[in-house]
């Protein structure tokens, strides 16, 4: 990643003219930008810096149907192996523990959410995934290599689409070739990638001209340019309209099947983790331990009417000490 940090500092220099500040970032990975460089090397884990030549092939509307409940694609997705990760926060010399002694083992192509209340650390454990910072015990591994920091295999889609509001969308999912420097040889990919998420005729707006579900899908897009193997996807429709939230869910799980990346969810949105995912994990409270580990075994596409999703509902509420009241 560092090879490509000196572009991402031409392209923010060029837009910017300045380092520290520039954007809002999300909370949890941005708290004091500091130098340029800091900045630079952040943005670079949201946007991945491209190292893979192709993007996939235009995806025709067949490409989403079927009653399958893998993704369509395959060999896209990698494996993850965590193995007995705990995480503690340091503040102002108290210890606040965080996760406790999580394992969980996934496989290339799966959709796994990782579901559990509000606050819990399961935003925490999506940024060790991400290397965004090391675990304070247990390891982390991509493919049976070890995970010691940010790698384009692995993007992050954040909740906030953190667009810059002075380039086109184009040039919004442009940001990693462009830092990489192989932007003249990857343009096909960026129209490609604009197109797989349905905003062909937006190249040339503005984020104040996009709706929330429009941003986010610009979000989408410019991880999936870079084609990464993990797709970690922290909470990444919670601030939009509920109708907009229900069409995103549906077109994130078509984008993975057809690409056939690795995704990782988290949410605390029981149907939400339901209808997406192939795989729900549930957490305990802060400190975050694993609670239950399932197969959500419906086919794709999935209708929230079907009996067994209120099943499943009704048994993860349980899970997290709610009754079917809720």
């Amino acid at each position: 990643m560092v090879a490509g940090l000196g572009g991402l500092r031409q392209c923010l220099d060029h837009d910017s003219g300045a380092g520290a500040g520039v954007l809002g970032l999300h909370h949890a990975v941005v708290q004091d930008p500091g130098p340029l460089a800091v900045l630079a090397e952040r943005i670079g884990q949201m946007v991945g810096l491209a190292r893979k030549p192709e993007l996939a092939p235009d995806i025709g509307a067949g490409a989403y149907g079927g009653e399958d409940a893998r993704p369509q694609a395959t060999g896209a997705g990698a494996s993850l192996a965590i193995e007995q990760v705990s995480h503690a926060f340091d503040l102002d010399g108290a210890v606040l523990p965080v996760l406790d002694q999580v394992s969980l083992d996934v496989q290339p192509g799966e959709f796994v959410a990782l579901l559990g209340p509000s606050g819990c650390g399961k935003s925490t454990l999506l940024r060790l995934i991400a290397g965004l910072e090391p675990p304070s015990a247990g390891a982390l591994g991509e493919n049976g290599r070890p995970i010691t920091g940010p790698d384009p295999s692995r993007v992050v889609v954040f909740q906030d689409p953190t667009l810059f509001p002075w380039r086109t969308v184009w040039r919004n999912v442009a940001l990693g070739p462009e830092a990489q420097g192989t932007l003249r040889q990857q343009r096909e990919r960026v129209d490609q990638a604009i197109d797989l998420v349905g905003l062909t005729q937006f190249g040339k707006a503005y984020p104040h001209q996009l709706s929330g579900g429009m941003a986010q899908r610009v979000s989408l897009a410019r991880a999936l340019v870079n084609d990464p193997s993990i797709l970690l996807l922290d909470e990444p429709l919670g601030k939009l309209d509920s109708l907009t939230r229900l069409r995103m869910q549906a077109e994130i799980v078509s984008l993975w099947r057809a690409k056939g990346f690795t995704a990782i969810l988290v949410t605390h949105d029981v149907e939400e983790a339901l209808f997406m995912a192939t795989r729900v994990v549930v957490f305990s409270p802060r400190p975050a331990a694993v609670k239950a580990d399932f197969q959500v075994d419906l086919p794709y596409p999935r209708h929230r009417g079907d009996p067994r999703l209120a099943e499943l509902r009704r048994e993860s509420l349980a899970l997290l000490g709610l009754d079917a009241s809720w």
